[in-house]
């Protein structure tokens, strides 16, 4: 959770009004409130037995994504000898160069409370057994948390015909996302219409009830294609969210219809005009965008295309979701392009993960990666030197022409 006063934008375009600026305090969530009630996720679809919920893939022998690998989901045995020194390098890494004029933004990739996900929170009393103290003290030490969210908050909606696999939450779930310190999210992606437009609106109105701000999705075009918008020490960051997965064409938002900002080759205008429009605010732009292959750790040449199409038009950083692994990173004319941050809790059987920390200041955008690993709906930071080396020389391997210091800094090589 920021600890800072949260003064965000949801406007039309790029320009700005008041927001209801949320505290920490007015947004805490006691966790013995979320421990109550049904914490089952509902699905829609067969799995077999004991293998929880399968996400549905655009290969279908793609691989369960979900499957019950053994792990409980509960915080491994003698982790929490380790805990402390996570959450200190964890902080650490968020605070350590902080300029009074910047603004820190966490980014991740995936986020579904799966079954793994909800037994985990469910054993644990809280968000304790979903994520470890490393990161839930790097996110309350940064600005903003964003990430994607891959469902919709719902108890309405019909399920979406000839698609195998659809999820949805119950609305009072939302208070988990509290727990988690989110501030943001993007609707843009290829779930948020599993139950069709009421759960989207709902989606959308549960968010605004608990404080949390949205992108990339809404009850028109106009709507989808509002950005977030960060403000703090003179910095203004605006978000903006887009999917080039969409399984059916009415998912789109048209000046009419709700749905999402696509991002496809012949409807991506919308996008880059809003891109360019932010940019001529003097604002700094970050491009939230569902594209890619899932499990496939190699970016598609139309994802590198789009990229350098986003930050000719004005952005300054693209996260990428949706392939559910870590994809690598590469820069164009200096801006720097993530494309997959891969799943952060999920209650997959993919354990590589990480936040990106984006410190915007007046001159520069500097980048460090929190690695972590993920496993029975519990994701955590990574403690042991040797793994994050392992991890960042992985990372350095998939890239294109990019560097990872010890400590997690991305930047070009020269």
């Amino acid at each position: 959770m920021a600890a800072a006063l949260l003064c965000a934008v949801l406007l039309g375009g790029c320009s700005y009004g008041s927001y209801e600026k949320i505290t920490a305090a007015e947004t805490t969530v006691q966790q013995a409130e979320n421990a109550e009630g049904n914490l089952e996720a509902e699905r829609i679809g067969e799995a077999d037995a004991g293998t929880g919920i399968i996400l549905e893939t655009e290969d279908q022998n793609a691989g369960d994504f979900l499957r019950n690998d053994g792990e409980s989901g509960q915080n491994p045995e003698g982790e929490n000898s380790d805990e402390a020194e996570a959450s200190d390098d964890a902080a650490n890494s968020v605070n350590s160069n902080a300029a009074a004029d910047s603004m820190t933004i966490l980014f991740s990739g995936d986020v579904l409370l799966s079954d793994h996900v909800l037994n985990a929170y469910s054993r644990a009393g809280g968000i304790s057994g979903v994520l470890d103290s490393g990161y839930l003290s790097a996110i309350q030490s940064a600005d903003y948390f964003a990430v994607n969210e891959e469902f919709p908050f719902s108890s309405r909606g019909t399920q979406a015909a000839d698609k195998q696999y659809t999820f949805r939450l119950a609305p009072e779930k939302v208070s988990m996302f509290k727990e988690m310190g989110i501030d943001a999210v993007t609707l843009a992606n290829n779930h948020a219409l599993d139950y069709g437009t009421d759960a989207l609106l709902d989606t959308c109105e549960v968010l605004d009830s608990a404080g949390i701000l949205h992108t990339g999705a809404g009850k028109n075009l106009d709507e989808a294609k509002q950005p977030v918008v960060f403000e703090k020490n003179g910095q203004r960051v605006a978000l903006i969210g887009a999917t080039r997965v969409i399984p059916q064409a009415d998912w789109a938002a048209t000046n009419g219809h709700p749905g999402m900002l696509s991002s496809y080759e012949v409807s991506v205008e919308p996008l880059l005009a809003q891109i360019a429009e932010c940019h001529a605010a003097g604002d700094k732009v970050v491009v939230l965008i569902h594209w890619g292959i899932e499990r496939e750790e190699k970016p598609q040449e139309y994802q590198r295309a789009l990229a350098k199409r986003y930050i000719d038009a004005g952005a300054d950083l693209v996260i990428g979701s949706h392939p559910h692994v870590l994809q690598g990173i590469e820069y164009y004319k200096g801006k720097p392009i993530f494309y997959s941050l891969g799943n952060f809790v999920f209650g997959s059987s993919i354990p590589k993960t990480m936040l990106v920390q984006a410190e915007f200041s007046n001159d520069s955008l500097d980048l460090k990666l929190i690695p972590g690993t993920s496993s029975g709906g519990y994701t955590r930071t990574l403690t042991d030197a040797d793994a994050k080396t392992q991890f960042y020389q992985y990372l350095e391997g998939i890239s294109f022409g990019v560097s990872v210091g010890a400590d997690g800094t991305v930047s070009p090589q020269p």
